[in-house]
C-alpha cells in the first residue's frame, strides 16, 4: 500500500517530467537570436586550430565550444559568396556568374526574389546589419535597408582604407570617394576612425539597445582581413616574430577581428541573450597571398577554384547543438545558410527557389549532409583557355568547377595554381609546372585535400559523368549581369560620395 508520502512523491516526479518537458518544448519552439559575422578574405590557415602562428583564442574557444565545419564551401571572390548568402541561389541563377559588382556598374542582387534578411524579417526578427555590403548599390531599391534591414551601418563597395574609408574605382580612373553610411546618410563623423573598432561598436549598440524578448538577426561583415594592409600598432607588436612585413600587419588584423568577436559576444552574454543565440563564423573567400593571407596546406587562393580559393573557415555556436565540441565534414555551401536559419528561425521558404540545402540536423545533430554537390561556378565571360575535347557535353575551355560526392572537376582557366605555405615556410612552396593550356582536371578531394594529383586520365567516365553535370547546370544558367561602367557613379557628382546614382 502506497504511504501519502509516496504517493506524493510520485505526483511531484510526473509533474516534474511534464514541466521538463514543456521546458524542452518552449525551448525548441522559441526563435534564436541569429549573430552571423563574416571576415573579409580571411584564409584557411589563418585561424589558431589550423596550426596557424597567428592568434585567435576568441575564435578558436567560440569554436571548440561549437561544431568547427570542415567540409565547408564558399566562392573564390566577395560579390559572388554574398550574393549566394543572401539568395541562397548559385551565381549561374542571379546573372552574378562574372568576377564581382564594381561599385561604377549598375548592377546589384536581382530584386526578383527575397534576400535572407527579407525572409528573417517576415520571421518576426529585428534585423540589423553592420559592415560591408558588396551586392548594389546604384538604385535605392537595392541598399540594405530596402532589402530586409531595419537598420545598416557600413559601407557600399568591396573594399576601402581602413581609416579614411576612401576607395577609387579600379574601372573608371579618377572616380574617387568617401563609402561610409549610416543608414542611408553618409556617415563623417568615423573618418579617421579604425573600422573594426567602429563595426564593434555599432553591433554592441545594436545589442545593448535590443528588447531580449524579440529575436535578433545581426549580420556583421567585417572589412577584416581584405587589404590594403592596416591596423593599430599594438596589434601587431606580439607578431615581431613574423618577418615578413605583410604576414606581420595581416596577423595584428587577425587578431583585432579575433578581439572584436569577443567583444561582441561578450556583449550579447552581458544582455543574458547569448544562451539563446545560435552564431556563424565564416569567411567569403580564400586569403590573398599577396595581402598577408594563407591557404596552406591547399592549392591556390583567392580568385581560384582550387579549394585554397573556396575552402572557408567555418564554424556555428550556440543554441540548439546537440553535439558540442565536434568537427563536421558533411558538404555544406553558403547557399545552404538561407534555408537553414530561415527554417531555424520558423520562417516561411514560400516564394522561394533555392539552390540551398537546410543542414540543421547536420550541424546540430550530427546527422549526414542532405548536400551532395555543390557547382562552384560557371563563368561563360571569363577567357576561354586551351582546346576543346572532342565530343565532350561541356565545353571544358570555359572556366567551371563542380564538386560530387568526393569528385571535383575543374575547367578552363582555374587561377593561380600554386601551393604557398606562410612566409616562415617558405621552403615548402611548390610552383605549379602545369602548362598554361592546360583546361581539365579531376581529383578526389578525400584523399587527395591538396589537389596534386590530376586523375582525368585514369577514370574518363567519370570525366564524362562530371562534364554532363556541368552542363546540366549550364542549360539552367541565366544571363550574365555585368554591366559597363557608368560615369553618372562618379562621386564628385553626389557631394564627394559613393552612393545610388540611378532613380
Amino acid at each position: 500500500m502506497m504511504t501519502w508520502k509516496t504517493t506524493l512523491s510520485a505526483v511531484a516526479a510526473v509533474f516534474l517530467c511534464a514541466l521538463g518537458e514543456f521546458t524542452v518544448q518552449s525551448q525548441s519552439n522559441k526563435q534564436p537570436h541569429i549573430l552571423f559575422i563574416v571576415a573579409d578574405d580571411y584564409g584557411f590557415h589563418d585561424i589558431g586550430y589550423h596550426n596557424s602562428e597567428i592568434k585567435t583564442p576568441n575564435l578558436d574557444k567560440l569554436a571548440g565550444d561549437g561544431v568547427k565545419l570542415e567540409n565547408y564551401y564558399v566562392q573564390p571572390i566577395c560579390t559572388p559568396t554574398r550574393s549566394q548568402l543572401f539568395s541562397g541561389k548559385y551565381q549561374i541563377h542571379t546573372g552574378l556568374q562574372h568576377s564581382l559588382i564594381w561599385s561604377t556598374q549598375p548592377n546589384g542582387l536581382p530584386l526578383e526574389d527575397p534576400t535572407l534578411a527579407d525572409k528573417m524579417k517576415e520571421a518576426g526578427y529585428s534585423t540589423h546589419m553592420v559592415g560591408k555590403w558588396h551586392i548594389g548599390f546604384y538604385k535605392e531599391e537595392y541598399l540594405p535597408t530596402r532589402r530586409g534591414f531595419d537598420s545598416y551601418f557600413g559601407y557600399y563597395g568591396g573594399g576601402e582604407d581602413y581609416y579614411g574609408h576612401n576607395t577609387c574605382s579600379y574601372l573608371l580612373k579618377g572616380f574617387c570617394g568617401y563609402d561610409f553610411r549610416d543608414g542611408d546618410k553618409v556617415d563623417y563623423q568615423d573618418k579617421g576612425n579604425y573600422s573594426t573598432h567602429v563595426f564593434t561598436q555599432r553591433a554592441i549598440d545594436v545589442v545593448n539597445s535590443h528588447d531580449p524578448n524579440q529575436p535578433l538577426f545581426l549580420y556583421i561583415a567585417f572589412q577584416a582581413v581584405h587589404a590594403p594592409l592596416e591596423v593599430p600598432e599594438k596589434y601587431t607588436q606580439m607578431y615581431d616574430f613574423i618577418q615578413d612585413k605583410n604576414r606581420r600587419t595581416y596577423a595584428g588584423m587577425v587578431t583585432c577581428m579575433d578581439e572584436a568577436v569577443g567583444n561582441i559576444t561578450k556583449a550579447f552574454q552581458d544582455k543574458f541573450m547569448f544562451e539563446d543565440t545560435f552564431m556563424i563564423f565564416t569567411t567569403d573567400n580564400g586569403g590573398q597571398i599577396h595581402e598577408g593571407g594563407n591557404n596552406w596546406p591547399l592549392r591556390g587562393w583567392k580568385g581560384s577554384l582550387w579549394d585554397g580559393g573556396m575552402k572557408g573557415v567555418g564554424f556555428v555556436h550556440g543554441n540548439g547543438l546537440t553535439k558540442p565540441g565536434t568537427i563536421n565534414t558533411g558538404l555544406m555551401h553558403v547557399t545552404d545558410w538561407y534555408p537553414t536559419l530561415v527554417n531555424l528561425a520558423k520562417g516561411s521558404l514560400n516564394g522561394t527557389k533555392l539552390d540551398g540545402h537546410d543542414q540543421w540536423e547536420t550541424i546540430s545533430q550530427g546527422k549526414p549532409s542532405s548536400r551532395q554537390e555543390i557547382l562552384h561556378n560557371i563563368d561563360p565571360l571569363s577567357k576561354k583557355t586551351g582546346q576543346p575535347l572532342r565530343n565532350a557535353s561541356f565545353d571544358n575551355t570555359v572556366r567551371a568547377a563542380l564538386r560530387v560526392g568526393d569528385w571535383k572537376i575543374i575547367t578552363g582557366g582555374p587561377g593561380n595554381s600554386s601551393w604557398i605555405p606562410p612566409p616562415h615556410m617558405a621552403g615548402k612552396t611548390q610552383i605549379s609546372s602545369e602548362a598554361p593550356t592546360k583546361n581539365l582536371w579531376l581529383f578526389n578531394i578525400a584523399v587527395d585535400p591538396e589537389e596534386r594529383d590530376d586523375i582525368s586520365e585514369q577514370y574518363p567516365d567519370m570525366v564524362r559523368k562530371m562534364l554532363e553535370r556541368l552542363q546540366a547546370y549550364n542549360v539552367t544558367a541565366v544571363p550574365v549581369r555585368y554591366p559597363k561602367p557608368d560615369p553618372r557613379s562618379n562621386p564628385k557628382l553626389h557631394g564627394g560620395a559613393w552612393g545610388p546614382w540611378e532613380t
